[in-house]
């Protein structure tokens, strides 16, 4: 009994020596592969930026080949088995990608020593570049960039914007060049693009200036972000049951589901803009039995119907389909419902008071002191009565008072020249 006891455990001191032997070759460090060989990277299009690399010289044979890479600040990091890597970035600095080599999927496995190439950096200098070069998609119609022209440039430079996507065959130049004050802008037609890789659309941009004098200034545009729709169309409005119905059109070009809206009801009597936001607009009513197909239903509550309301809307992009949702379109043209009171007498009254009041103060400050006498009249003065009453009378008394007294003295004046002539005579 002894012996079969002891050639079991025989047994199982070999399976496990076996099976600790299969351990350790699982936990031995994965052997480190030589660096790849001619990295080297080259630009399609405007903005397209191409690595490719050769396999490494004297890989292991039992060695699954892959290769780890990243670009700068160890970023989008990526272990693939292909020999090249593209990505699209705009050039206005240099982009630099390292790339190795390993035996495994893991990132944690020790890759070969990393290789770096970089794509040159943009030639010129940095202040003559434009800035603020912004593009954005309008009702996914035609595209329409801006930019500021650089801090040193000319002010009579002759900008060129060059665009390209997908869809094009080759490089396109913007024609349709033009100021808007201090910005300069150019625009391009750009149709919708429905197929199934829509979002994984863009548009490369650049601006330069033909001369070379500037430095170019490259852009990216996804076609998922920077749309601005087209304003709707008000269709009709009307009351039912206190409430009040507003039906549009929506831009063309966009599914409803893509769209977010805004409501702005202005009432004439309170003097108030209520805004209402729409995330799915729908009406259950009769009314809208026969509605086209793109045309949408809001119903505002609470609304006056005897006074005036004037109804905008404007539409955005929503995030269900765009990454995007800042961009607001243009408010629509107004449209109006309810009973208005006829302004016409208020403006007469209003334009009238003024007059009025101003013609009564002119009058009065010209009549002011007849009125005065009107109201309180003046107390008669005896002394003066008496003097008007006996005035006349007392005047020719003086008169001949006066007459009396010259009469007198021309007579004295006579009878002393007589005197005195007679003298003289006598004493001759």
């Amino acid at each position: 009994m002894e012996r079969p006891a002891r050639l079991c455990g025989l047994w199982a001191l070999l399976l496990c020596a076996a099976a600790g032997g299969r351990g350790g070759g699982v936990a031995a460090p994965t052997e480190t592969q030589p660096p790849v060989t001619n990295l080297s990277v080259s630009v399609e299009n405007l903005c397209t930026v191409i690595w490719t690399w050769d396999p490494p010289e004297g890989a292991s044979p039992n060695c699954t080949l892959r290769y780890f890479s990243h670009f700068d600040n160890k970023q989008d990091k990526k272990i693939a088995p292909e020999t090249h890597r593209s990505k699209e970035v705009p050039l206005n600095e240099r982009i630099c990608l390292q790339v190795g080599s390993q035996c495994s999927t893991n990132e944690s496995d020790n890759p070969s020593i990393l290789v770096e190439k970089c794509t040159p950096p943009p030639e010129g200098d940095p202040e003559s570049a434009v800035t603020e070069l912004q593009c954005v998609w309008h009702n996914l119609s035609y595209m329409k960039c801006t930019w500021l022209p650089g801090r040193n440039t000319s002010p009579d430079t002759n900008y060129t914007l060059y665009y390209w996507h997908s869809s094009l065959g080759k490089i396109l130049q913007c024609e349709d060049i033009y100021r808007e004050g201090q910005h300069i802008g150019c625009s391009f037609a750009l149709t919708n693009l429905k197929d199934s890789s829509f979002e994984q659309h863009s548009v490369q941009v650049v601006v330069k200036d033909n001369a070379g004098k500037i430095r170019p200034s490259f852009n990216i545009v996804p076609l998922t972000s920077h749309v601005k729709p087209d304003p709707p169309h008000i269709k009709r409005l009307f009351f039912q049951n206190g409430n009040l119905y507003v039906q549009w059109k929506n831009p063309q070009n966009f599914y409803s589901r893509c769209l977010s809206y805004q409501v702005e009801v202005n009432n004439s009597q309170t003097e108030t803009n209520d805004i209402f936001y729409v995330e799915e607009a729908k009406c259950q009513n009769s009314e809208f039995e026969g509605n086209l197909e793109g045309t949408i239903c809001f119903m505002v509550p609470g609304v006056l119907p005897d006074t005036l309301n004037t109804v905008r809307i404007r539409v955005r992009t929503n995030k269900l389909c765009y990454e995007d949702d800042k961009l607001w379109s243009n408010w629509s043209q107004a449209m109006s419902i309810g009973e208005n009171t006829d302004p016409t007498f208020y403006i007469t009254m209003l334009l009238a008071t003024p007059v009025i009041v101003a013609g009564a103060i002119i009058v009065l400050l010209l009549y002011l002191k007849r009125l005065k006498i009107i109201i309180f009249p003046p107390i008669p003065d005896p002394g003066k009565i008496f003097k008007e009453m006996f005035g006349d009378q007392n005047d020719d008394t003086l008169h001949w008072k006066k007459y009396d007294i010259y009469e007198k003295q021309t007579k004295e004046e006579t009878d002393s020249v007589v005197l005195i002539e007679n003298l003289k005579k006598a004493s001759q």
